[in-house]
């Protein structure tokens, strides 16, 4: 999974950013990976894992990975050149989903770039950059097509979406909130990676003191919530100083840091639980002496499109999966004790695999 960090200068995105990639380094001991100064990937935390390698005696432990894109300088004409933003905007065409972070707190020492906190008009900042960056890309889309499409008319059908996004984005309307005509429309606009047509997951950043409540006194916050049901996006409270300070402790001081603040998880936890959430993510897990490794799918995926992910080979020549859901598998404790109670199940071609599944998939090639 891939998700690309927008926001305003201080707003705390760049100290999210650090943050989560060294957080996610350290607690499942992978090697932090920086491709270059503004993308870091890092494991998704699963328990489950630790508990079946355990388990199996397994030799290693394979966490699936969440690469994040850091999008640095993104301001108000960004689209246009100002800042950094225009040339790191090209980054985001292949993400995910987006994290847009959104200052929720007041701090006279931080200045805001605009001069006051407004939650909602930093996030119409942000999408107007994205949107004119998207209408850019129709504009050079078009000036091709409209060459081409008269000596080839299977292009007349994408000229004609080209044409009717652009009078959608020219009135301040997202792509996300165009509605396509068939599914031949849909998957074109798929192809296109417009930004204003990602999925949104909104940071709602905050101080200290609104963690507790996961920011439900807090005001701004709430104008987030709002304004992110409107278009079906995902909401998560963060502090990022705090995630910052939680990112330079061991996992037990980190257990019991965030115990006094009266939370349950991390800042990466909460983000990782929107983003599943708002793509249709689930995992499921292979587990054996060689490894012990998280597979993340689609939810709603059949069985011989989940062995795909591991090899080809696997869907091309898949016979059946024995699945044992994690619960029963940890509550017998082995692999055998839960055959013997006939809790692991010969599935076939139409089994839809679920989350927490550990399976072993036959095949024959």
């Amino acid at each position: 999974m891939k998700l690309g960090i927008v926001g305003l200068p201080n707003v705390g995105k760049s100290t999210l950013f650090n943050s989560l990639t060294k957080a996610g380094a350290e607690s499942a001991n992978y090697p932090f990976c920086t491709i270059d100064p503004n993308i870091g990937v890092v494991p998704v935390p699963d328990p489950r894992l630790d508990v079946l390698a355990e388990m199996n005696h397994s030799a290693k432990v394979v966490h699936a990975t969440i690469e994040f894109v850091d999008i640095a300088g993104l301001v108000k004409g960004a689209s246009k050149g100002e800042g950094l933003g225009n040339q790191f905007l090209s980054n985001i065409r292949e993400v995910d989903a987006i994290v847009h972070v959104v200052r929720c707190f007041e701090d006279s020492n931080i200045v805001h770039v605009d001069g006051n906190i407004d939650p909602l008009r930093d996030i119409e900042t942000i999408n107007l950059e994205l949107l004119f960056s998207d209408l850019e890309i129709l504009e050079r889309r078009y000036a091709k097509l409209a060459k081409s499409v008269k000596n080839d008319k299977t292009l007349v059908k994408e000229t004609q979406l080209v044409e009717k996004l652009k009078k959608h984005l020219e009135e301040g309307k997202l792509a996300k909130s165009y509605e396509p005509e068939d599914e031949d429309e849909e998957d074109l606009l798929r192809s296109f990676n417009l930004l204003t047509y990602k999925p949104t997951i909104y940071a709602a950043n905050v101080a200290e003191k609104d963690l507790a409540d996961d920011g439900a006194s807090n005001e701004q916050v709430a104008q987030v919530r709002e304004y992110a049901r409107t278009e079906g996006s995902e909401v998560f409270v963060i502090c990022a100083q705090i995630e910052q300070e939680i990112a330079e402790l061991e996992e037990e001081e980190k257990k019991m840091f965030l115990e006094d603040l009266g939370l349950s998880e991390s800042g990466l936890e909460k983000m990782i639980a929107a983003s599943y959430k708002l793509l249709g993510l689930i995992s499921y897990i292979t587990s054996g002496e060689m490894e012990t490794k998280a597979w993340t799918i689609t939810k709603g995926t059949k069985a011989p499109q989940a062995a795909g992910k591991i090899h080809s080979d696997f869907e091309r020549g898949f016979i059946r999966a024995e699945v044992v859901s994690y619960d029963n598998l940890t509550e017998q404790g082995s692999y055998n004790a839960a055959r013997d109670k006939g809790l692991v199940r010969s599935e076939g071609k139409e089994y839809v695999v679920q989350d927490g599944d550990v399976v072993l998939f036959r095949f024959n090639v």
